[in-house]
């Protein structure tokens, strides 16, 4: 040793000097194999620093007896003992007959729990409910005092008040209260943890009428409660039911799982589709169903993942659904029960073709074999023409007067030319109330942008929504139009349909449509489950298309005409163009049809007809197609 390295060896690892004759001291790494050539190089590891450690030594100098075989049983490759290990196949016995998988969970029908909280399962045709978890009822329900949770307003009661008229083959008779109305158990608790204490009329009708497994189109008003409407009765009957045994056959580890979904809800928008998947989320909670989404413009791959850990009642839109049928992703052979909602726009925007062949040409059970359901709030002659090919012997419900609007919206007409849009626009922005929320409708896309940089421009917090922005742009715009950060919302017809977004008092609309059914849905955002809102509309001779059936309408829901719409209602030039008289040609109460009348009641006549006292008139008739309850005397429809 050089003089240095005999000084280090003298330093003990704890900084302080040791004797030279010491029995511990440090050997620098180049001269260990020459001071201790005869000690194995493994007891030089985590021991070199304890000279108390017992030595290791090798594994090849152990006693044979002590080596036993490793546990190789399926157990040993969980982490817990009660859950199915997905690599040995559910610790099956592969000694016994091969049971069925449901949506990819081996096991008698998804038999055991899953891994979301709340979630329950079926397991010897008993519905096993699952724990509650007051986080999760948080994020679902949310509290009583949340702004962002739409409550019933001061008008509630006067649902009572609101006509409602049943026509069909035997009609079940309404039900009055969720208590006796034969949901469900844990249905019924979940309406109890989202504060729904009485049903609407559209639902009053739609649970015994979903429960007799009858068809309904149902034509209710805006705000009226029509996702409630078909979630309460199709979710109570699979949970009675339980989910169906699907035998995959040989299991391929290297197939893709394919979903088996046991009721489907088509929605023409992402929106509306993502607002259906809340409910449903909500109303489904602690059971075995599970809910999933899917629609365009988000990520499939993570779309595909939540499908993979089961999919019993799933909510679409026709494109994305049809790219996951071609993908071999989702099959539609075990659905029992089929909803379309917003079934006018879904059948006469475009939507038919995919619509058709989702129903006719895929593997969905045909029209005898399952339940198909429809709601809006507006259908006219022509849809429900179009309509009766995915129904049989159906139930037409009429909920509300003439396809109309609530009396709950006060409805204001401004005559305005299009170069002093903005200023009026500006004086209604500063003479509104601070607090609520206000949903400026136009045409186009461009438009949306442009009128929603110029009310940044004037210092209000706007954001916009449309078709070109991205489904995370349009996701964020609602997220924060719900919370009000920004509380003002510039929107195309994509926010027209179906969104429930609470606390909205205000809906302009700055552009007109040509049809008086969109304006319907527009002004149906404010004034929801009671509460009260105001719609103001800005009309010039650009509008006269929509001016006799514009003017009909604010009559029917008992609103003030201003002298100037009337006149321009009353010229002979407008009051004869019938081009924009709606797609049914014409609306109710002008000597045209309807757009919330059942049609076939022009084929006969001579139905009977009875007077029930269940929120409005009750309609039945022993023949298919029977009599129509109706309080005018026209005579004719058309």
């Amino acid at each position: 040793m050089t003089g240095l390295e005999k000084k280090f060896a003298t330093i003990n690892i704890d900084g302080y000097q040791k004797p030279l004759n010491t029995g511990s001291r440090y050997v620098p790494p180049q001269l260990r194999s020459e001071d201790a050539p005869n000690q194995p190089r493994h007891s030089q590891g985590n021991n070199r620093f304890n000279s108390n450690a017992p030595n290791r030594g090798s594994r090849y100098d152990r006693d044979p007896s002590q080596f036993r075989p490793r546990d190789r049983s399926p157990s040993t490759f969980s982490n817990s003992s009660d859950k199915p290990n997905r690599r040995w196949a559910g610790n099956r016995d592969f000694g016994k007959e091969r049971q069925g998988f449901h949506n990819g969970y081996h096991s008698d029908s998804q038999s055991y729990r899953t891994k979301d909280n709340g979630a329950g399962y079926w397991k010897g045709g008993k519905h096993i409910h699952g724990d509650r978890n007051l986080r999760v009822e948080k994020e679902l329900f949310g509290l009583a005092e949340d702004k962002d949770r739409l409550s019933t307003g001061i008008n509630f009661d006067r649902y009572n008040d609101i006509p409602v008229e049943a026509s069909g083959h035997d009609a079940p008779a309404p039900i009055d209260n969720f208590v006796e109305s034969g949901l469900d158990p844990l249905i019924a608790s979940n309406i109890e943890l989202a504060r729904y204490i009485t049903p609407t009329p559209v639902q009053k009708y739609s649970i015994p009428i979903v429960a007799a497994h009858r068809d309904l189109m149902a034509c209710a008003q805006t705000g009226s409660g029509k996702t409630g409407g078909f979630l309460f009765p199709i979710l109570s009957e699979l949970f009675k039911t339980g989910p169906p045994v699907i035998d995959h056959g040989p299991r391929n580890l290297y197939r893709a799982r394919k979903a088996y979904p046991s009721a489907l809800i088509l929605a023409p928008t992402r929106e509306l589709a993502a607002q259906i998947q809340d409910e449903a989320r909500k109303f489904a909670y602690r059971s075995w169903a599970r809910a999933c989404v899917v629609y365009g413009g988000a990520d499939i791959g993570s779309q595909l993942r939540i499908i993979d850990r089961g999919c019993d009642l799933l909510t679409a839109t026709p494109g994305r659904l049809v790219d996951l049928i071609e993908r071999g992703r989702i099959s539609l052979s075990k659905v029992k029960y089929l909803v379309l909602d917003e079934a006018d726009r879904m059948l006469d925007m475009g939507f038919e073709p995919q619509i058709r062949r989702i129903v006719e040409k895929e593997d969905m059970p045909s029209v005898e074999d399952r339940q198909t359901l429809m709601f809006s709030a507006t259908f006219p002659k022509d849809i429900q023409h179009l309509a009766r090919d995915f129904l049989k012997d159906y139930i037409f419900l009429s909920v509300g007067r003439v396809g109309s609007t609530s009396e709950n919206i006060t409805q204001r007409v401004e005559y305005v030319e299009n170069e002093d849009k903005h200023s009026v626009l500006l004086d209604i922005l500063h003479s509104m109330e601070q607090g609520g929320l206000t949903l400026i409708f136009v045409e186009t896309k461009r438009m949306a942008d442009t009128l929603c940089d110029f009310l940044m421009y004037q210092n209000f917090p706007a954001t916009s929504i449309h078709g070109d922005r991205s489904q995370r742009e349009r996701e964020r715009a609602l997220e924060t139009f719900r919370s009000g950060r920004t509380p003002i919302l510039v929107a195309t017809a994509v926010a027209a349909r179906g969104l429930d977004i609470p606390n909205v008092t205000h809906v302009i609309n700055y552009d007109l449509p040509t049809d008086i059914d969109d304006y319907v849905h527009r002004i149906g955002r404010t004034g929801r489950a009671g509460n009260v809102g105001i719609s103001t509309a800005f009309f010039n001779r650009g509008n006269k298309g929509i001016v006799r059936e514009l003017t009909d309408l604010l009559k029917d829901a008992n609103q003030e005409i201003p002298q100037w719409l009337g006149a321009i209602a009353r010229e002979g030039s407008y009051g004869s163009n019938n081009r924009y008289r709606g797609r049914g040609g014409g609306r109710g109460g002008r000597g045209g049809f309807n757009g919330n009348r059942d049609y076939r009641k022009f084929n006969n006549n001579h139905g009977n007809n009875h007077n029930g006292n269940h929120g409005g008139n009750y309609s039945s008739n022993s023949n298919n197609g029977g009599g129509y309850s109706s309080n005018d005397n026209r005579g004719s429809w058309f």
